[in-house]
């Protein structure tokens, strides 16, 4: 019998929402169904909102979700450094 792994490497995926005329644009997260989830301390979600964003980072083409995306990436990356 083959045993597969079956659990997919991403662990959340970032989404850009909200309205753009009112300049209330901001990043949604969503876990991506995982047996793992439960076993998720703050130090690792913050990691994997960290990888979705610079994930989304890379397909954005809006010059101001990118702004947006930035300065989510710049305060992740903060608050890593405070765990630490």
């Amino acid at each position: 019998m083959n045993i597969i792994e079956s659990e997919s490497p991403l662990t959340m995926v970032a989404k850009t929402c909200g309205c753009a005329q009112r300049n209330r644009r901001k990043i949604t997260y969503a876990l991506i169904d995982s047996y793992h989830s439960l076993c998720l301390d703050k130090k690792d979600i913050i990691v994997s909102e960290l990888i979705a964003c610079e994930r989304l980072l890379k397909y954005t083409s809006e010059k101001h979700d990118r702004q947006i995306i930035e300065k989510e990436i710049a305060d992740l990356k903060m608050t890593l450094d405070l765990l630490s």
